[in-house]
């Protein structure tokens, strides 16, 4: 019998997303985890009458856990379709893309590959910078998961999957890493163009570029090196021996 929801996603997300699940359904018990230790620490009876729900998390969740699911798992990711993989709104930035959006899929083994069951699309106006973005895309993927709540918390059968497919490369926190690493010979225009988006040092990744055997690293100053990243000004970099 379906009564459980596991609700993965962060602190500050946990408490309004239970509240409007429980809105739906009262009886319904909302587990929430943050990590996947906490995942793996759950009874695995429980799993048996549970659905999960990811919602802006980086976590994989191991295929013997989805397997185990009584009610199939659920990711809200933050970007559409044609951005699956990771930190989508930063290429997204870069591409200077006129449309955006975000997605919720059905969990599967692979990354951002499962079947989808809901999409918002918004447009993004010329210059919006990556926070910016982000800002939008956290309000789309609110109401998404506030559109899809009352089947998440009330029905037993999975969500329509709608007739909407993966595409595009998936992008990987390599990939991200090497946006950041700047060539020596880098133009004016492009280097312009990465500064915006990657040169914040979100999540740690610093902007590089190695002259001579030596690696520079651009350290942006500590007031702007926030978990999400603004546009900010050259500045002094560290040098290191590679």
């Amino acid at each position: 019998m379906f009564d459980t929801v596991i609700l993965l996603t962060g602190p500050a997300e946990r408490e309004p997303l239970a509240t409007v699940l429980k809105k739906y359904n009262p009886q319904l018990i909302v587990q929430p985890v943050s990590t996947l230790a906490d995942l793996k620490a759950i009874a695995p009876q429980l799993f048996a009458r549970a659905r999960l729900i990811s919602f802006l998390t980086s976590i994989v969740v191991p295929n013997r856990i989805l397997d185990r699911l009584g009610y199939s798992a659920y990711n809200f990711h933050p970007g559409p379709p044609n951005y699956p993989g990771w930190m989508p709104s930063h290429f997204a930035t870069y591409d200077k893309v006129a449309e955006f959006g975000v997605t919720a899929h059905i969990m599967t083994q692979n990354v951002d590959a499962g079947p989808i069951v809901g999409v918002d699309l918004f447009p993004v106006p010329s210059r919006t910078s990556v926070l910016e973005l982000e800002k939008m895309t956290f309000v789309a993927l609110a109401r998404l998961f506030w559109r899809l709540a009352p089947a998440l918390a009330t029905q037993t059968a999975p969500l329509p999957e709608l007739p909407v497919r993966w595409r595009g490369r998936k992008t990987t926190r390599k990939m991200y890493e090497q946006m950041c690493e700047l060539s020596p010979d880098i133009s004016k225009e492009e280097l312009a163009r990465r500064m915006p988006v990657f040169g914040a040092g979100h999540l740690g990744i610093d902007l590089t570029v190695t002259l001579h055997g030596y690696k520079f690293r651009y350290v942006p100053a500590k007031a702007d090196r926030t978990e999400s990243p603004s546009i900010v000004p050259a500045g002094p970099a560290e040098s290191e021996k590679v």
